[in-house]
């Protein structure tokens, strides 16, 4: 029973819902992940697919591409031939004249030998066998001689390290948990500050830059005088105040602050877990003779076909229902998943052709002919949706001849000069970069001044624009750079 005020009421409401099918996540996600990654998404689906087969790559030539129809469909004259998979491949239906029109543009699948298969696969070996931060300092320990007690408190330390070397936790609250000598602790802690790399063990940045100029012999130095007395005013680089402070001329003061820049804030972060994260280009553009030639990243995508004894086992009309059923659909996925991988390579290729188009001033000439583009104005040219161009752009990488780029990197908005000339946002922070870089160090620029410099090239930015820019480029603002030489 209700109460009074309480009103009940109940209301039907319709609505839609898109639910991708797994198989469709599964290609999106194919899509998405970069070429060093793919081998182990296609590994799942192996492993869970009997249907599917890996080539190896010295097993794949032009002749069998050309007959890769054959690979994948099973005999046509076979009257209990049920393997029609027309309906479910509607939005993937020319893939496969495309792929064999880019095999041809391409000049074919590129073999590769079992000695640069060796060489590949002892590279990857190599990296996981790199040394973590704590077993490099744990092997420094072990080899100190030092007592058992004070090896039981290095570990405590080593332990207690952040990801940048430094130490967090108070020495007492470490002897209490280790059940050990507050006087131990303390020897434990001062041996960690002589272990390599330099400014490990380190209380702050303060104590950690100290640490590495005293290693260096340098702890009575100009640069140790003003980290361990002037710290605040360093941090602000207050040359000015610092030289008044320590009764020394501002160039000497310079040359200090330029020794204290030659050392590692933090040390610890050489060791970090992704320090040897691989990139691998999924495409290179390089230049032949007038054009330019797109070559596709092949070293690392899976080679698959459908098992021809599968097909067979179904075409010869002897399996039970249940057992065929389960094999025609591992078959429709199998099929699915090497469209898929077909069908990212493809688009991939399309999309840097069209890059290559819109940017072309940048590939001849380097990041400071970069033009505004959108993923848009690519997906609007190649008949697809902007989700498409987006997921097939994450986790890329383009090598081009002025290195190697994420390929969302040329997608930028920018700017229009009074000559009509679209300039990318990217290129106007190579000119803020080169503006700064050529100034008077002992009279560097304001934004301001920065600004008018960008109007006399016909590029009219906000001060608060170029300020951002700046930043994002890591300079600091003209008070911070003026040097006293």
């Amino acid at each position: 029973m209700s109460g009074p005020g309480l009103n009940q009421s109940f209301h039907q409401r319709q609505t839609q819902q898109l639910v991708l099918a797994p198989q469709m996540r599964q290609s999106l996600k194919i899509l998405q992940v970069a070429a060093l990654d793919l081998r182990a998404t296609v590994q799942e689906e192996l492993q869970s697919n009997p249907t599917l087969e890996e080539l190896p790559m010295d097993d794949v030539s032009l002749e069998k591409e050309a007959g890769n129809g054959d690979d994948n469909a099973t005999p046509a004259d076979d009257p209990r031939e049920e393997m029609d998979f027309s309906k479910d491949f509607q939005v993937l239906e020319k893939i496969g004249q495309d792929w064999k029109d880019h095999l041809s543009d391409a000049g074919g699948v590129r073999q590769t030998s079992s000695e640069e298969d060796e060489r590949r696969q002892h590279f990857f070996d190599s990296l996981t066998t790199e040394t973590s931060l704590q077993e490099h300092l744990m092997g420094q320990a072990e080899q100190s001689d030092s007592p058992p007690p004070v090896l039981t408190a290095l570990r405590f330390l080593v332990g207690s390290l952040d990801d940048r070397g430094y130490l967090t936790s108070t020495l007492s609250d470490l002897a209490l948990l280790a059940n050990l000598p507050l006087s131990t602790m303390q020897e434990a802690a001062k041996l960690l500050k002589t272990f390599e790399p330099a400014g490990i063990g380190a209380e702050s940045l303060a104590d950690c830059l100290l640490i590495q100029l005293a290693q260096k012999g340098r702890e009575k130095s100009v640069a140790a005088r003003i980290i361990r007395d002037h710290f605040d005013l360093l941090v602000r680089r207050r040359i000015p105040d610092l030289a008044r402070k320590t009764g020394l001329a501002p160039e000497v003061i310079q040359e200090a602050i330029e020794e204290i820049g030659t050392l590692d804030p933090a040390p610890g972060r050489r060791f970090a877990d992704d320090a040897n994260r691989v990139v691998v280009p999924d495409v290179t553009v390089e230049k032949d003779g007038e054009e330019w030639k797109i070559i596709l990243n092949q070293d690392y995508i899976p080679r698959l076909r459908l098992s021809n004894t599968y097909k067979e086992l179904i075409a010869k009309g002897k399996l039970s229902k249940q057992e065929g059923d389960y094999l025609r659909e591992k078959l429709r996925s199998g099929k699915f998943i090497i469209n898929a991988i077909e069908q990212r390579q493809r688009t991939i290729e399309r999309i840097t052709r069209e890059i290559i188009k819109h940017q072309g001033e940048f590939f001849a000439e380097g990041v400071a002919k970069l033009k505004p583009l959108t993923m848009t104005q690519i997906a609007d040219i190649i008949g697809v949706h902007e989700t498409t161009v987006s997921r097939a752009l994450a986790n890329k990488y383009i090598k081009t001849p002025h290195g190697v780029f994420e390929m969302k990197f040329f997608f930028t908005s920018g700017y229009q000069s009074d000559a009509g000339e679209a300039v990318a946002n990217t290129s106007v922070k190579e000119m803020i970069a080169d503006i700064i870089a050529s100034e008077d160090p002992g009279k560097p620029l304001s934004d301001q001044e920065i600004v008018g410099l960008l109007e006399a090239k016909g590029l009219k930015i906000a001060r608060r624009t170029v300020a951002k820019y700046r930043e994002e480029l890591g300079l600091l603002p003209s008070n911070l750079r003026r040097r006293y030489d």
